[in-house]
């Protein structure tokens, strides 16, 4: 069982993600018991995310 952290930028009421302990999988920080997308390389989507690559 991984361990998760809540992201830094989570809202008080959740509304952002949660990373293993383990970088390999990240899920809804709202629904901790719904899907969970797993093998992803984290890194690379934290550097997407940060260059504002995943915005609409």
């Amino acid at each position: 069982m991984s361990t998760w952290r809540k992201s830094t930028r989570s809202g008080q009421n959740g509304g952002c993600v949660e990373l293993a302990g383990t970088l390999d999988a990240v899920r809804d920080s709202k629904n901790p018991h719904g899907p969970v997308l797993r093998g992803v390389d984290v890194r690379s989507l934290v550097r997407a995310a940060k260059a504002g690559d995943l915005d609409r």
